[in-house]
This record gives C-alpha cells, sequence and structure tokens, in this order.
C-alpha cells in the first residue's frame, strides 16, 4: 500500500508541557527541564517522559494509519516482565482500536540497590487498519506507563493537526494513581476516563512516586493555561515518610500560594487520598514485600508505627484531615478554591468491592469508577470548579 509519511511535529501533541527535540522525533515531557534539574528522584526524567494523557490529534481521511515511535520500557530485577505499553486509537472520540510498539529502549532498573542500567534498543512501529473512509478526528493516547518520542505518521490519506474545539483545559497533579498506575490503558487512567466523560482537556501531571508538595512541579503549575485546576494531594508523602504534620501544613500553603500566583481566580481544587487500608491508620515508608516478589507478584506494606502520629508523623486520616482544615481556612478569602475527600471517589466499601491488587494502585475497574465520580462530582454542572 502506497502511504505518506508525515513526521511528528509539535502541532499534532496534546496534553505535554514541554517537547524537546532530539535525534528520533519531538519527545514530549510533562516538567520543563528547569524543573527536572531540581528533582532529586533519579528516575524523575523518565517519569516525567512517560506520556500519560499526551496525544496526538489528527484530522484526516486516512484508513490506514502507522505510527513509528522509539519507547523506553522499564524492568524491575527479580520482578515479572511488565508488558509493552498499550496505545490507544479513538475515532471522533471512540475508543476504536489498540496495539503495542516492539524494541525500545529499556531501563533495567535494581529495587535492592537502586542501580539503573539504561539499554538502546530499535524504533518500533504500531499499525492501525480499517478506519471509516470519512473526514474524521483521530487521536492516538500514548501509552501512560513508559517514555515515548513519537517519529513519524505514515498514512492513506494526508493528515492536519485536529482543531481547537474550544473545550476547557483540566490541568491535574497527582501521584502514581493520578499517573495511571495498574490501569490497562492510557485512556483507562481515572484522568482520562474523567476528562472523557466531562468533554475537558487533559494535561496529567501526575508523576507516579512524586505527588510531594514538590515546589518546582507548583512553578510548572503556575505557567501552564488551565481553565480547571487539581491537585490531588498526600499518598506519597506518607509512602516515603517525606514529612511530618508540622512541615506538611506550610508546605501545602506554599504550594496553593505558587499556583495561585499565576491562576489567581481559576477553580482550583485540593484532593485527598482515596483509601488505602495499608496506610489508613499506619504511617510510612512503604516498602515492597519481598516474600510476595519471590512468589512472583508485585505487593507492599506499610512499614510505619501507627504510635508515632502522635508526635506528627502522617497516616492517611491525618493527611486528610489537615488537607481539608488548610482549605477551609484558605476558603473565606480565596473563593475559587474547593476540597473534595478523597474517600468519595473511592471508600472502603469500594475497597472491598474492587480491590487493590497491589494494596497500593487501584485496578482498570476502579479506575473506571474513580474517573466516572470525579467526573459528576467535580467537571460536570454541578461540581464546585465548574
Amino acid at each position: 500500500m502506497d502511504l505518506t509519511t508525515t513526521p511528528v511535529t509539535a502541532d499534532l501533541l496534546r496534553g505535554a508541557v514541554d517537547i524537546r527535540p532530539t535525534e528520533h522525533g519531538p519527545r514530549p515531557v510533562r516538567l520543563p527541564e528547569w524543573a527536572l534539574a531540581q528533582a532529586p528522584d533519579p528516575l524523575m526524567a523518565d517519569i516525567a517522559a512517560q506520556t500519560s494523557g499526551v496525544r496526538l490529534a489528527l484530522r484526516t481521511r486516512a484508513t490506514v494509519v502507522e505510527l513509528d515511535a522509539l519507547p523506553t520500557k522499564r524492568s524491575y530485577v527479580g520482578a515479572p516482565p511488565r508488558p509493552a505499553g498499550v496505545y490507544d486509537l479513538l475515532v471522533d472520540g471512540h475508543l476504536t482500536a489498540q496495539g503495542r510498539v516492539d524494541g525500545g529502549d529499556t531501563l533495567v532498573i535494581d529495587m535492592t540497590t537502586g542501580a539503573v542500567e539504561h539499554r538502546p534498543g530499535p524504533v518500533g512501529t504500531v499499525r492501525f487498519t480499517g478506519l471509516p473512509d470519512r473526514d474524521k478526528d483521530v487521536e492516538i493516547w500514548l501509552p501512560h506507563n513508559e517514555a515515548t518520542t513519537p517519529v513519524a505518521l505514515r498514512t492513506d490519506a494526508p493528515v492536519a493537526p485536529a482543531a481547537d474545539r474550544g473545550r476547557r483545559v483540566w490541568l491535574h497533579h497527582g501521584s502514581s494513581i493520578s499517573h495511571g498506575s495498574d490501569a490497562a490503558s492510557p485512556t483507562a487512567i481515572w484522568p482520562a476516563v474523567a476528562a472523557a466523560r466531562a468533554g475537558v482537556d487533559l494535561v496529567n501531571l501526575g508523576l507516579s512516586g512524586n505527588a510531594v508538595v514538590d515546589p518546582f512541579t507548583a512553578r510548572t503549575m503556575r505557567g501552564v493555561p488551565a481553565d480547571v485546576i487539581s491537585v490531588k494531594l498526600g499518598i506519597n508523602v506518607v509512602n516515603q515518610d517525606a514529612m511530618r504534620r508540622r512541615a506538611f501544613g506550610p508546605a501545602v500553603h506554599g504550594f496553593l500560594d505558587t499556583v495561585r500566583e499565576g491562576h489567581p481566580d481559576t477553580p482550583l481544587l485540593v484532593v485527598s487520598p482515596i483509601h488505602c487500608a495499608i496506610h489508613e491508620e499506619v504511617p510510612g515508608p512503604t516498602q515492597m514485600d519481598v516474600s510476595a516478589l519471590a512468589e512472583g507478584r508485585l505487593s507492599y506494606l506499610a512499614q510505619g508505627d501507627a504510635a508515632e502520629r502522635a508526635a506528627g508523623r502522617l497516616a492517611l486520616t491525618d493527611i486528610r484531615r489537615e488537607l481539608a482544615r488548610i482549605v477551609k481556612e484558605r476558603a473565606s478569602r480565596d473563593p475559587h478554591l474547593h476540597y473534595l475527600d478523597g474517600l468519595e471517589l473511592y471508600g472502603e466499601a469500594d475497597a472491598a468491592e474492587l480491590p487493590m491488587p497491589d494494596s497500593l494502585h487501584p485496578d482498570t475497574a476502579a479506575h473506571r469508577r474513580i474517573g466516572e465520580r470525579f467526573a459528576d462530582l467535580v467537571l460536570g454542572a454541578g461540581g464546585p470548579p465548574a
């Protein structure tokens, strides 16, 4: 078949904060380079380059679409192999096909030592056929759990950037749960589910393991255009035992102050953690369950001491109480600031019905429930930010 090659350019990409040129093509990234320079996590560059919420948005009559891409996959020493990331193709907003890309670079990570080895690999291709023969909007959602450099498109009809539909832009920041951990595909992560249900354009700053009230994240959000903003804080603070109560409150105030410098009147929602049984009453840190890993399973344990909460160590119940207090105090002078208890999105009853497979991250069905509830509570006509 005679296909036309179109290089991937920035005007075809949606949902990225930064786009960096590489030898293969433009690499979408969800944090700017100056912010990554301030991040102490050695894997932060890969986390920010994982294309959660990033998609190609095209207008075309093509019935065949091929995408060349260079993914960066992760492999954990001693853990079961991870499946390759999924590419979701939507036609006029409806999920129509899925595919994967073989090849790509690999990061081999030893969780016991922290060592990371980079193994280069080749560009791969995902192919979609049988698309309807008419003018249509086509979106290719890149894998939420792999860093991805889209290289080129090949199609049997010309492509152009999709038109701006005038939808509200929703800017969201959260942990690995917002990033999409354990969801089956990029449009199955709860922020994507919520965005589709509410008809908004998503910019997802869900950063796995790194929603720890970092000032550089707040400064990034300060400069990103948005009509609605949400920040989901708490679980990573507990996971890493990163702060005591004394430090957490002022840090949240400072984070919100910084976001407000760029968005003084934008609806801003603070969301507390969803239910996580291992940390409801027990502080962090969170550790991988070594015995489960020996059985080929991934699971997590809480390693903190509940008795130390009296001295300021934080469990999730403490985080929710602090966030509710902070928002209540600020709301008297900030009428566009709102609070949502994460238990309204996924509570104890939901955990009994749809348990977290690894005790920390919701599965695809739970992601859908969280996203639908968020859309109805927040982004729909009845939600405070709307």
